[in-house]
């Protein structure tokens, strides 16, 4: 009888310790979820003075019911103008190195943001390629900029150029594409797989944004080689807003691949001047060789890097590429 009786107590002490560890966490759960309603207020009150502590350092040029922030340097005169097209979860301050490389040159040189990053404002969706092209097409038609121009554009970019100079060729003088994602199918089954990990990636990050993190930690969070204006102004280039728009355009990447595969015909480029950069690892193998092959006057080159951002490993390499297409694209 007594060992029953011990046995019972043992029961009853573990169900108390049980009891006991339930409240705790649920404490500590109301604990944590009030701080982050406090740090999502926080987040949400500064955001509304971020137009003064972070102004947009181009201007925003109405598209369509959204506006884009457009920022460019150098000299009006000479042309053609460059147009800069970031990657995916990056915006105009990826390409400031370059921007202002080529402005040195007296080349001018416009980078944007599209729509949801940054400085500009979100857009309708799906935001595939073909819509953020079309954007684009609008965006020079109305930023008061002269074409045609030379689009130079990273990762997923890419896509984004390469449709507006399939179906907009006038507006289009040259090409610079650099370790640009590979759209010639053989990479669609990792893509696929990739895609649910990037928008998890994103979603968290928005997540730690939302809640105040990346303007309290600053640059801290950051690569190494990020650009001064993205440290200067990571509460804005990588806050909520860009983190929202990189989802959208993960869900829809693969329908952006299908769509630039199918506006690509071999010899599309015409004699156009092209320079298709790659890392040292990037993509599979003859993709990069093919895609100036759409040129008569296409070129590749292998950078020495493996880094994917090959504009911040090597902004020489691709600051002397535009030039190059440049200057073959005068008159």
């Amino acid at each position: 009888m007594r060992k029953k009786s011990g046995t019972g107590a043992e029961q009853a002490g573990r169900r108390g310790r049980l009891r006991r560890a339930a409240r705790i966490a649920g404490g500590a759960a109301a604990v944590l979820l009030a701080l982050a309603g406090i740090a999502y207020g926080a987040e949400t009150v500064a955001e509304t003075g971020d137009d003064t502590r972070h102004p947009a350092p181009g201007r925003l040029v109405d598209v369509g019911g959204h506006r884009l922030h457009l920022h460019c340097e150098g000299p009006r005169s000479g042309g053609p103008t460059v147009l800069l097209e970031a990657g995916w979860g990056e915006s105009s301050a990826n390409w400031s190195q370059v921007r202002s490389a080529l402005a040195a040159r007296s080349i001018r040189a416009c980078a944007y943001d599209r729509a949801g990053y940054a400085w500009s404002e979100p857009g309708p969706g799906p935001r595939d390629a073909a819509r953020a092209a079309a954007e684009l097409d609008t965006l020079l038609e109305r930023s008061g900029e002269t074409g045609p121009f030379v689009l130079a554009a990273h990762s997923y970019g890419g896509n984004v150029v390469r449709l507006l100079a399939g179906r907009h060729p006038g507006r289009v003088a040259g090409m610079v594409l650099v370790d640009v994602t590979d759209a010639s199918g053989r990479s669609d089954a990792a893509t696929g797989k990739a895609v649910p990990l990037m928008i998890g990636q994103m979603r968290l990050y928005g997540l730690a944004a939302r809640l105040g993190l990346v303007r309290l930690a600053g640059d801290r969070l950051l690569p190494r080689n990020t650009p001064a204006p993205g440290r200067e102004h990571a509460a804005v280039v990588y806050g909520p807003g860009t983190m929202a728009a990189a989802v959208q355009e993960a869900e829809a990447s693969m329908s952006s691949l299908r769509q630039v595969r199918a506006a690509e015909r071999p010899g599309a480029w015409g004699d156009m001047p092209a320079v298709v950069i790659a890392a040292r690892t990037g993509g599979p193998p003859g993709a990069h060789e093919a895609l100036a092959g759409l040129s008569t006057r296409g070129r590749h080159v292998r950078a020495g890097t493996d880094e994917h951002y090959v504009h911040l490993a090597r902004p020489d390499l691709v600051t002397g590429a535009i030039a190059e297409v440049v200057a073959a694209a005068r008159p």
